[in-house]
């Protein structure tokens, strides 16, 4: 109970914020435009410099390892979940590759790294920018296949490999292994810029939030299998994988990769949904329904996790 009180009351802060996001779009102090250009500067310049900051720390073997232990477990998690969602996901031309996606990839960025740098604090971080990292690279692979279709080509591969996350990586984890630290003049305009992630994630969320189309998911049925999976049974699942490990990973490592994996159906689903003329209805209304739930599933899974590993 301890738990899940803790982890609620970081998520309710989360969600002020979420309101206030909420207030700009109704008081029209943001609007379509302002709103895609925040998660373009979210994207683009935030997500990096969050990557980069968090690995400028003295270099340590033992956080090495658990970080190449953090990628795998990730990785594979990723992996089992398409398995999961290709077996499960219902829908027709436009809905089946949203409802599909929608089980596997979190809000990760957005949702998950504010959370575990509130109840973990930066070594949370440190660890679930991996579960980013792999969401990058199967959001940009077999995520932009899936919502495309066709086959796969060079061209479209490239951004697997090169992406905002993945930039901050060859980055930070080169500073991380060689303990070096950026003078000030640039170091400390990066941790500002990081320092932005949550509060611009949040009124982002909130802003679309207030225009969210719920009814689109309310009809399709499968949309509740999806939203199962992913805020339900696939941490829960995860954290069961993780428990015969406990005393073998490091804790911190497990439930921040635990944190990302209950986070809600990531934006970029409506993103490659719009980009590909899918259902972006559908897509719109699980990302919005999802959030809203999280309030209460994240901090009850977060809480699970904690007691048994």
């Amino acid at each position: 109970m301890e738990n899940f009180a803790t982890v609620a009351a970081q998520v309710a802060v989360l969600f002020v914020l979420v309101a206030a996001g909420v207030a700009c779009r109704f008081a029209r102090l943001v609007d379509e435009a302002s709103a895609k250009g925040i998660v373009n500067v979210l994207l683009y310049v935030v997500t990096p410099c969050l990557i980069v900051n968090v690995f400028q720390r003295e270099f340590d073997r033992a956080m090495l390892a658990q970080l190449g232990v953090a990628f795998l477990v990730s990785a594979l998690a990723h992996a089992a979940v398409i398995g999961v969602a290709l077996a499960l996901a219902r829908g027709g031309r436009d809905a089946l590759p949203v409802t599909r996606l929608a089980m596997v990839f979190s809000n990760a960025g957005f949702m998950g790294i504010p959370l575990e740098e509130a109840v973990f604090g930066p070594k949370g971080v440190f660890f679930g920018i991996t579960y980013v990292a792999t969401f990058n690279l199967f959001m940009w692979s077999w995520g932009l296949r899936t919502m495309r279709g066709g086959g796969w080509n060079a061209r479209s591969l490239l951004p697997m490999f090169v992406n905002p996350g993945t930039v901050g990586l060859a980055i930070g984890l080169p500073l991380f292994l060689g303990s070096a630290v950026l003078p000030p003049v640039v170091g400390r305009p990066v941790e500002m810029m990081a320092s932005l992630n949550t509060p611009l994630a949040m009124v982002v969320i909130g802003y679309y939030l207030a225009g969210a189309r719920l009814g689109a998911v309310a009809r399709f049925r499968p949309a509740y299998v999806a939203a199962f999976v992913r805020l339900v049974a696939y941490p829960l699942a995860l954290t069961a994988a993780l428990w015969p490990f406990r005393g073998i990973v490091d804790r911190t490592m497990a439930l921040s990769v635990i944190t990302g994996a209950s986070a809600p159906v990531a934006a970029m689903v409506t993103m490659f949904a719009a980009k590909y003329n899918r259902d972006v209805d559908l897509s719109v209304g699980l990302v919005s329904a999802t959030t809203l739930l999280s309030a209460f599933t994240m901090p009850a899974v977060i809480a699970v996790a904690m007691s048994v590993i």
